[in-house]
């Protein structure tokens, strides 16, 4: 009577090992663990039939819009960093691969790194953003950029030195060219590097320095667009303009920056300032990577994407945030904005749409909700466009707004604890507390040219 069911193991087992073909995790690769990276690979969290793997160069993610305060001094390391494998702690689907991305290989489906090979069935390019430097070497080679860690602690270490060269320095013309700071770009990082070291010279510098009380410290604020922070509206433009002016910013708008050597800013009217200091934030290009095809980017060298992100001429590669730019979008017909809002929810959205494809689900075109730009320039005093309700907050609503905003917007717990109790000490405690040479000392070779 059993006789009929004396096949059944065999045949249970088939079923089971066609099933597990049929379901296999799909292997995503993401490049890149920035804003859009890293938000995407937190929403696959859990996600057991998708197994992702973040790669980056660093074994950290950090939050980009306060660099400026590590370089400043009023933020340290921590309170802006994290690194993968402690993000991705109790996380069993998603891993992380340090390494240097060298080639794509897209006919084998297989990335290249400094570290060794990966496969992916579907891979994510959200390697963000270079500093631009328009082809002019003397700037690449002897400006100071402010696009990651490395450029924060590297400006952070240079701006403490210079102070202290210039407290026993005797050379009154090396003096005059340390007392110029100039910062290229007054787009919202300029605008607020700029504020923040007038803060510095305003309230701190001379009590930590008392060998400069009887010196002024020339900040010049320089942009090639008429006005400052060009992307956001007239209010916010012409409330910065004043606040930047009532700080003792010197600006020099209209005004292109041409060159820079020996010691001296050269500008496109044939004008120039002697300094010692120029920080570039003037400007901000894609990566070429080796193994995508020349058809597939745009101007700047970003990667043109359809309405859900894949790339053009390629079915499984995908970009995300400011390595893109993506035209499908009815309020963006000329791309969205280089911004980590767009990245986040550019990285939020590519993975809702994975979420979908394991449950047989359509997949959802990517639309921008725009939720307006904010810059902070000085204690109490900030700009913030707003689009729900559609308004611009200034002074210290906005600059509240924004500490709001972005102590919301860091990823861990640890770091909204770091951040705000700096802030605290910063602008209700004694001040800066992180003035601190990382990694150089005044025996190093290069650190008293």
């Amino acid at each position: 009577m059993f006789a009929k069911y004396e096949n059944y193991p065999t045949v249970y087992l088939r079923c089971i090992y066609l099933y597990s073909i049929k379901m296999k995790d799909k292997q995503i690769v993401i490049i890149g663990g920035g804003f859009a990276g890293v938000n995407m690979a937190k929403k696959l969290s859990g996600e057991n039939s998708l197994q992702v793997t973040l790669v980056d160069r660093n074994n950290y993610n950090f939050f980009q819009p306060l660099l400026y305060q590590v370089a400043t001094g009023m933020l340290d390391v921590a309170s802006i960093t994290i690194p993968f494998r402690t993000l991705f702690t109790k996380k069993q689907n998603l891993h992380f691969r340090l390494g240097e991305l060298e080639r794509i290989d897209a006919d084998s489906n297989t990335i290249h790194l400094s570290t060794g090979s990966l496969p992916y069935d579907y891979l994510v390019i959200a390697t963000g953003t270079k500093t631009n430097y328009f082809g002019m070497e003397n700037i690449e080679k002897n400006a100071l950029p402010m696009k990651n860690v490395n450029d924060a602690i590297k400006l952070r270490n240079y701006l403490i030195m210079e102070s202290e060269k210039y407290t026993f320095c005797t050379d009154e013309n090396e003096k005059r060219k340390m007392r110029n700071i100039v910062i290229s770009g007054a787009g919202p990082s300029g605008v607020e590097i700029a504020g923040m070291i007038a803060e510095m010279r305003k309230r701190k510098l001379k009590e930590i320095y008392p060998e400069l009380k009887n010196e002024r410290l020339n900040i010049y604020l320089v942009d090639a667009a008429p006005t400052v922070l060009p992307p956001m509206s007239e209010k916010s433009q012409q409330y910065t303009h004043k606040a930047l002016k009532d700080l003792h910013i010197n600006l020099k708008l209209n005004t292109m920056v041409s060159d820079y050597k020996d010691d001296k800013v050269y500008f496109k009217n044939d004008e120039t300032i002697e300094t010692k200091t120029l920080i570039w934030t003037a400007g901000v290009t894609g990566f070429k990577i080796n193994g995508i095809m020349e058809d597939a980017y745009e101007k700047g060298n970003r990667l043109t994407v359809d309405a859900f992100n894949k790339v053009a001429h390629y079915k499984n590669i995908y970009a995300i945030g400011d390595a893109c730019i993506q035209k499908t979008d009815p309020e963006f017909p000329e791309g969205h904005p280089q911004l980590g809002s767009v990245a986040q929810q550019q990285g939020k959205a590519l993975a809702e749409n994975f979420i979908a494809m394991t449950k047989n689900k359509n997949w959802e075109p990517f639309k921008y909700k725009d939720k307006g730009a904010m810059a902070i320039i000085g204690d109490q005093k900030a700009v913030a466009d707003m689009t729900f309700p559609k308004t611009t907050l200034t002074g210290w609503i906005a600059w509240f707004s924004w500490l709001f905003v972005h102590l919301f917007l860091l990823v861990s717990y640890r770091n909204k604890f770091r951040t705000f109790w700096n802030w605290f000490n910063a602008y209700l405690g004694e001040g800066h507390s992180q003035g601190v040479m990382v990694g150089q000392t005044a025996t190093d070779p290069n650190a008293l040219d």
